[in-house]
């Protein structure tokens, strides 16, 4: 299948995945998370696709393009540290933190791989 758009790249799939998954459980973190943890996990999680996205249109331009998905990359660490504390201060099981985690380690790799070749996602 011939990628066209970013919704087509399997990591921004995963990624947008995750972030709803996140969004999802973050809706139930206390109230006086609300501009702390739960803004700052939602935004980061949300971060990885926007990056990915504007990646993808810059792809033309390697040096730009990788930028983008190292951006996603620290995005993607950030939110498994907000996953992290959301553990700790026991917002969520070790169980979910682990699932959304090894998701978050898939996307990394998925990045990393694409900003080794740049030129094969070039038009």
């Amino acid at each position: 299948m011939k990628i066209r758009f970013h919704e087509d790249l399997e990591v921004f799939q995963l990624a947008f995945e995750a972030a709803m998954e996140i969004f999802e459980i973050s809706q139930r973190f206390p109230k006086e998370e609300k501009y702390s943890l739960t803004d700052q996990i939602r935004r980061s999680s949300r971060s990885v696709c926007s990056n990915i996205s504007e990646g993808f249109r810059k792809r033309r331009y390697p040096k730009s393009f990788v930028a983008k998905l190292i951006d996603s990359e620290g995005e993607a660490a950030e939110t498994m540290t907000w996953l992290k504390f959301a553990c700790a201060c026991k917002y969520i099981s070790i169980e979910v933190k682990d699932r959304i985690s090894e998701k978050y380690d898939c996307i990394l790799g998925k990045l990393v791989n694409m900003g080794r070749n740049p030129q094969q996602w070039q038009y």
